[in-house]
């Protein structure tokens, strides 16, 4: 045989047995590597938003990304993911009304490998109060961080007091987000929370704000005995007339819009009778609801 090929085939043998050899190493060493934890590779937010020389909208979309895979991978192999907040607030830095990680960090910060704390819960309801900080007539934003503090905080709080204090505090956003055009429904819920810390006067302001607000009859009957039962027929009462008040109005002067649309274009006071001094003057020529609603006149 010629010794090239005895060469050759000596070659390749020392190769496959180094490699039966180091295989089970070097294996050992890529798992080990996996359950370290990563490096985030990315400047501070104050370099990141020079460095991206302008362009913040694809850099949010790059970092967004990158972000929703890397907590992906690290939530099905349960392992920790610390720079979640390092992506977030990199991305802020960019966008701060970026509403995407507002409604996804209380998902990120308490959904992880391990059991969330009440830390965790804290940071999250931090990034959401941003949230509600830059975009402050969001009806979503409002709702997400009402439901975040009244529905989800108890599953990782552990004082009393705190959490009765946090679920307050979430009625009171809830009741927020029906003013900003939310489901009128929600009023309920903020209600029967408010009851309960003791602040039935302002669960009944809620109530009837909502009963003004909701186009649905169901619903407006749900409210007259929530009104009920809390002895506040006189409001119950008031809230109804100031209804009929305005869908009568709605039909005679803006019957081709929606309720809603009507809402927002007032009373439609009349041009003639308005006109001069003296209609700047006048409740009736009121542009908003508030002067020219039957309440308004009730001593």
């Amino acid at each position: 045989m010629n010794r090239d090929v005895v060469g050759a085939i000596g070659a390749v043998a020392i190769g496959v047995a180094a490699l039966a050899l180091t295989q089970p190493s070097i294996a050992e060493d890529l798992h080990a590597s996996k359950d370290r934890e990563d490096v985030y590779l990315f400047p501070p937010p104050a370099q990141l938003r020079v460095g991206t020389l302008g362009y913040h909208a694809a850099a949010v979309d790059m970092l967004w990304v990158k972000l929703r895979v890397e907590y992906g991978m690290h939530f099905i192999e349960s392992r920790p993911f610390p720079d979640v907040t390092h992506y977030m607030d990199a991305i802020l830095a960019l966008e701060p009304d970026f509403f995407p990680v507002f409604k996804f960090a209380d998902t990120m910060l308490c959904y992880h490998a391990g059991d969330a704390t009440a830390d965790d819960a804290r940071a999250a309801r931090a990034y959401l109060q941003r949230g509600i900080e830059s975009r402050p007539n969001d009806h979503e934003m409002w709702v997400h961080y009402g439901q975040f503090l009244a529905f989800m905080s108890p599953s990782y709080l552990s004082d009393p007091a705190e959490i009765e204090s946090w679920r307050g505090q979430g009625a009171v956003a809830l009741q927020r987000a029906v003013e900003l055009g939310d489901d009128p429904d929600r009023s309920i819920a903020a209600a029967n929370l408010l009851d309960r810390h003791g602040e039935r006067a302002a669960a009944v302001r809620a109530l009837e704000r909502a009963y003004a607000l909701t186009d649905d009859e169901k619903t407006r009957e749900i409210i007259a005995i929530k009104l009920a039962q809390y002895h506040a027929d006189d409001v119950r009462d008031r809230a109804k007339e100031d209804v009929g008040f305005i869908e009568k109005n709605w039909r005679s002067h803006w019957p081709f819009v929606k309720r809603g649309t009507a809402l927002l274009l007032g009373p439609a006071p009349d041009p003639l009778a308005c006109a001069g001094p003296k209609g700047a003057h006048d409740p009736a020529c009121a542009m908003d609801w508030e002067p020219v609603l039957p309440s308004s006149k009730q001593p």
